[in-house]
């Protein structure tokens, strides 16, 4: 795990400052704090920030071939280089180094492009090569690790692991993106296909860009797609064995490391079986931690502990505090552009517990993503069925006045909250679930734009994005649809960013070994039944480790680290709240009346908007930030 940073010169070899290179990967020092290096050669620069995992000594980056023709910059790591070393070796390469970085340059000199194939790992690299006179970039296959790009004014391509290296950049122009704030107010998150700095952009995951000297930049190329268009055969016993198989494999691949190794538990089938695994394939105790925040309905250390007794793990335990608000301003540093999902602060706080004993740590991370474990993809399913039984204009005509008359009830419980649901009916299935996975309704937004903003947007919804990839999914079944969105936007965008931001803010190498592409490729080929049945989500997941865990672990459904935002904008941010109304970034815009009226009505109890007040914050902090 480390940063990059670079330029290159497409049109023509203009000399790079090393100083400048320096720079870009310096503003990401946090993400490798063991070392440094800087690269330049006509026309191309490439910097490196190292946190140093494998062969400690060695395998400084950059990272040149011995006749000088290749030089890559790497982060993240390749999970299989033991293999592929060997592979390459008995093809005549011979190795300097004994870690992973280098086999790029075997890989490529051998395979080209095509070595890409080959890797398992969660990696973003820039390779330069001076015979073939290009750069290649690419990002590994669901997204792990981040690459922003941007073209500058003088010609130069500009490259970062994070959007603060680009910023280091004196020729990056600061203007923001009104559709990347219409994005993020729908969703939470500034999703991969937008940024916040109009004119930068996000390597999508699975996709790589070749940049060849004298020709114009293209358009990224993907080389691995999600696709639940196949489906696996077998009994369930057969599954679960193969399941199995594939979980040892990758989580023992991703405990190789030459410093102190451990993992982030929470009280779910993710991560406790990660730590079952661990436990297997560990001859000492498995360091583990957790944190919660010592308030009913938002703290899972007892089941946690539960899991670290069963497996005699060297455990610890944090309790955050409930008005943890002094993070904000860190978080804000981390991500760069705005990001919502208050649920980092505790996973911020859970990797600074961990960088006091380990440099890295396995997560459960993309569970369910993979094995269908959100309680949403239940209801899409449940609500395309009925969508099926009635024809369009009925069900608009039906669920939609019932939709629009029944009482809007955010105190009650989720079962009897039906508006959403009836309304939900009335639509399209992909316009719904785009909807469910918002955070600020499309009407609440049409209220907070100003209308000078609106007309900026042009037509622009957040939401057309999910719309399309659900229509063009690779798939067969509503389910199948959900995932697939979410592999595209969601995933990459909210739950690895997340992972990644926090993780890296605190020199912590994290690794998810349920996102091995193997295991993934897997889960999407499984039938719907085996992904959810009897109500609920992992059932294949939780079915093949029910032998490993506590009984009750793998019945229970994960609440995951929630954090009381609602009661916290009633509380201790109650003064943030009231004076967004004063933000004069936001008033480009937002109609202070509006937010006016969100902060009195939330304070009083009139409802609950903590959710979008919390995105207002963010996105405050994040634009002054960026912006000034």
């Amino acid at each position: 795990m480390s940063g990059l940073a670079g330029l290159y010169y497409p049109a023509t070899p203009k000399p790079v400052d090393p100083a400048r290179i320096r720079a870009m990967a310096d503003a990401q020092a946090h993400r490798g704090p063991d070392g440094s290096g800087v690269w330049t050669a006509p026309g191309v620069g490439l910097g490196h920030r190292r946190l140093a995992i494998i062969d400690l000594a060695g395998s400084p980056q950059p990272m040149s071939s011995a006749d000088g023709a290749l030089t890559v910059t790497c982060d993240g790591e390749i999970y299989n280089y033991i293999a592929l070393r060997a592979e390459l070796q008995a093809r005549g390469a011979v190795f300097a180094t004994t870690g992973d970085t280098e086999v790029l340059l075997h890989g490529w000199t051998l395979w080209g492009p095509a070595m890409l194939d080959r890797l398992n790992g969660e990696i973003a690299f820039a390779l330069h090569d001076s015979r073939r006179q290009c750069l290649f970039l690419a990002r590994d296959r669901l997204g792990v690790k981040p690459l922003h790009y941007a073209e500058l004014s003088d010609g130069a391509v500009a490259f970062s692991s994070e959007l603060k290296g680009l910023l280091a950049h004196p020729l990056l122009r600061r203007e923001p993106d009104i559709r990347a704030i219409e994005d993020y107010m729908a969703l939470g998150y500034v999703p991969d296909d937008a940024c916040i700095v109009a004119g930068v952009r996000k390597l999508a995951a699975g996709h790589a860009l070749l940049i060849e000297r004298g020709k114009p930049v293209p358009a990224p190329s993907r080389w691995w797609g999600a696709d639940f268009s196949n489906r696996a055969t077998g009994s369930a016993k057969a599954l679960e064995e193969e399941l199995v198989s594939l979980l040892r494999d990758a989580v023992r691949s991703r405990m190789v490391a030459d410093v102190p190794l451990g993992a982030l538990l929470s009280g779910g089938v993710d991560s406790a079986a990660v730590v079952a695994l661990m436990a297997e394939a560990s001859s000492k105790a498995v360091k583990t931690c957790t944190v919660g925040y010592g308030r009913a309905g938002h703290d899972e250390r007892s089941h946690a502990a539960q899991v670290a007794r069963r497996f005699a793990t060297d455990h610890r335990a944090r309790v955050v505090a409930a008005d943890d608000v002094a993070l904000i301003d860190p978080l804000v540093t981390a991500f760069d552009e705005p990001f919502a999902d208050a649920s980092a602060l505790a996973i911020y706080r859970l990797c600074e517990l961990a960088r006091e004993e380990m440099t890295v740590a396995l997560s459960g991370d993309g569970a369910d993503e993979g094995f269908a474990g959100h309680r949403r993809y239940r209801f899409q399913r449940a609500e395309e069925r009925v969508r099926a039984l009635l024809p369009a204009a009925l069900r608009v005509r039906v669920f939609g006045a019932l939709g629009r008359h029944y009482p809007k009830a955010d105190w009650a419980p989720p079962p009897l909250r039906a508006r959403s649901t009836l309304l939900a009916l009335a639509e399209d299935g992909a316009e719904a679930y785009a909807h469910a996975v918002g955070v600020t309704t499309p009407a609440l937004r049409a209220r907070l734009f100003s209308d000078a903003a609106k007309r900026a947007l042009g037509g622009h919804r957040a939401e057309d994005r999910y719309v399309r990839s659900m229509h063009d999914a690779p798939a067969r079944d509503a389910l199948d649809r959900a995932q697939y969105a979410d592999f595209q936007h969601w995933l990459p965008g909210n739950v690895l960013a997340k992972a990644d931001r926090t993780s890296m803010a605190v020199s912590l190498a994290a690794r998810a070994p349920l996102l091995d592409h193997r295991l993934i490729e897997f889960a999407q080929r499984l039938p719907v039944s085996m992904r959810v049945r009897r109500g609920q989500g992992n059932w294949l997941l939780k079915q093949s480790m029910a032998c490993y865990l506590p009984a009750d672990i793998p019945q229970r459904g994960q609440k995951g680290f929630v954090t009381p935002i609602s009661a916290w904008f009633r509380g201790p941010l109650a003064g943030e709240a009231a004076a967004l109304t004063k933000s004069r970034i936001l008033s480009n815009w937002f109609d202070p009346s509006v937010i006016a009226t969100l902060a009195a009505d939330h304070r009083a109890g009139h409802g609950d908007h903590g959710h979008t007040l919390w995105q207002l914050v963010m996105l405050d902090r994040a634009t002054r930030r960026i912006f000034g």
